[in-house]
């Protein structure tokens, strides 16, 4: 970007951020709160999905099992990253498993489906916490918890709980280290930098990209 760049930061409610070199809009690239509307998801503000063959409609793209009826719910925090290709395969896409067999007879009739048989119990909600970074064609599976801060690998495969500022990768994502001591990673929570107005985020923009928790801390509103 030349120096003498002085656009403004695009606004939270902006569905597509970035602009192309004749001013049309980069539909590829939507900041997915004002994108989604989806009874079942929440999303935090200037959290952006990326798309090469961007959908028309964002939510079915990325949680192709999050209907308007599930119990659970996907919630995703504050200035994540989602890469093109990645999928929340969230509780609804869960067939049972304990038994003989996984078949879920109810969806095709044969009687009415509440309380059948084979059904399973409704799932866990999905959470991803903030500043996130989910890399391409990224699977996180139903229930996952996924800590502030965290970096997941092209191509991982996520369950369960991940800690913040883990970078994790591969089938079964596993870790591959800690971003942050344990000490370091409670001050980061505890300064909460995606909660600052966005004035003060950008004044401190190169602070937040640097490594030192320390000075951050020291300029935190």
């Amino acid at each position: 970007m030349p120096a003498s760049d002085t656009r403004p930061f695009a606004a939270p409610d902006t569905i597509y951020p970035i602009s192309n070199a004749d001013g049309s809009p980069l539909k590829g690239t939507v900041f997915l709160k004002p994108a989604t509307r989806h009874p079942r998801m929440t999303v935090g503000e200037y959290t952006y999905a990326s798309a090469f063959d961007p959908p028309e409609d964002w939510a079915a793209r990325l949680a192709p099992y999050l209907f308007d009826f599930s119990p659970e719910r996907l919630s995703i925090g504050k200035f994540c990253q989602i890469a093109d290709g990645v999928t929340f395969i969230t509780a609804s896409a869960n067939h049972r498993y304990d038994g003989i067999s996984s078949f879920p007879f109810a969806i095709f009739g044969g009687g009415g489906m509440e309380g059948r048989p084979s059904l399973p119990e409704p799932g866990k909600d999905t959470v991803i916490g903030h500043d996130v970074w989910i890399g391409q064609g990224a699977k996180i599976l139903p229930g996952a918890r996924i800590g502030n801060g965290v970096i997941i690998g092209a191509g991982a495969v996520v369950a369960g709980s991940v800690a913040d500022y883990t970078i994790v990768a591969g089938n079964p994502a596993q870790q591959i280290r800690q971003r942050f001591s344990r000490a370091e990673v409670t001050r980061l929570n505890r300064i909460a930098w995606w909660d600052w107005p966005i004035d003060d985020i950008l004044q401190h923009e190169g602070l937040i990209m640097a490594g030192n928790v320390a000075a951050l801390e020291a300029v935190a509103p």
